[in-house]
């Protein structure tokens, strides 16, 4: 259920912010108010004990699973939650909690800066990227960021691992090698999207020295670049999002941005700023979860959703009791 497009503009659209918060999670009965929660490392928090706490989250699968991790932190805090995740639409759960109605949520670092703080151009530095996106959010919106997990869930190239081997293949500049030396097998697999932008194939044939033939690209729906990559038939190399759970399902390997042509976008909790103010503890309460939110941690996270259709807030339980976060 993949449905964030990291580079794309995102429409308000016309519905309510009130309406939005209706949204209700990937499968029926998996609230994180469901699970229980036993004690572990996170331990009960005075200023959160009894404290009803909203967490929002967007729509996509990775998004709603950080919203439950967050709940049942919260939870093993003492804290009561509302459980607001899998709201439709970006802009929507941001507008919920600029409002207030949502006190907190995970975001992205590159989504902020390009989306929401309207500028054109990423900083290409995670660190530097990151501390811009929470000095300007903080002094236009009074938006509080908790620090960014090492994950970066943007766009990249892959290709079957057996063929990564067999070709050598661990990086783009690699794979810019390889379309001069075997242009019959440098086929690629692309969404819509991302073929026609400047911070997509066009920018990055261009950064990588790449001069791909035209047939030798197919456009094709987001979910069908992942399945066509893997048969390698009508493409050996396609358009991945760096944290989706089919990567490791379909034993994809992910290549290498060695130029850091791509934007980064490190998830991070997110808080209202009236809330921040009001539990200053909840910002530091998620820490040691977001530091252990590496890539291949979220796509086993997504892969268990997505692909074993297992319940999201089921998911999340076993990782924060497998973690010692809870018991």
């Amino acid at each position: 259920m993949r449905t964030r497009k990291p580079f794309a503009r995102l429409a308000a659209g016309t519905a309510l912010v009130a309406l939005a918060l209706t949204g209700c999670s990937v499968t029926t009965g998996d609230s994180g108010g469901d699970v229980a929660v036993g004690e572990g490392s996170i331990k009960k928090d005075d200023a959160l004990a009894g404290q009803t706490i909203v967490v929002g989250s967007k729509d996509f699968t990775e998004n709603i699973v950080l919203g439950h991790l967050t709940m049942l932190a919260l939870k093993a805090a003492g804290a009561n939650v509302t459980d607001r995740t899998n709201i439709k639409g970006s802009v929507n759960v941001r507008k919920a909690m600029l409002a207030g109605e949502v006190h907190t949520y995970w975001e992205y670092t590159g989504t902020t800066w390009i989306t929401y703080l309207n500028h054109t151009d990423p900083i290409p530095d995670s660190k530097q990227q990151y501390d811009a996106v929470v000095k300007e959010d903080k002094d236009k919106n009074q938006v509080v960021w908790g620090p960014t997990a090492p994950a970066n869930n943007t766009y990249a190239l892959a290709v079957r691992e057996d063929k990564a081997k067999e070709w050598n293949l661990k990086t783009l500049s690699d794979l810019a090698a390889f379309v001069k030396s075997h242009p019959a097998d440098a086929t690629f697999c692309l969404e819509s999207e991302f073929s026609g932008r400047n911070d997509g194939w066009p920018g990055l044939t261009k950064s990588y020295g790449m001069n791909v033939p035209a047939g030798s690209v197919k456009t094709v729906d987001t979910g069908v670049v992942y399945t066509e990559t893997k048969k390698g038939e009508s493409c050996n190399f396609g358009e991945v999002f760096t944290t989706d759970g089919r990567i490791s399902n379909l034993n994809l390997r992910v290549l290498e941005d060695d130029k850091k042509f791509f934007p980064i976008y490190n998830p991070a909790l997110t808080v209202n700023g009236a809330t921040a103010a009001k539990y200053p503890s909840l910002v530091k309460l998620l820490d040691p979860i977001t530091a252990k939110l590496d890539d291949e941690t979220l796509r086993q996270l997504n892969e268990r959703v997505d692909v074993k259709g297992e319940p999201v807030a089921q998911v999340a339980a076993d990782w924060m009791k497998q973690q010692g976060f809870i018991g």
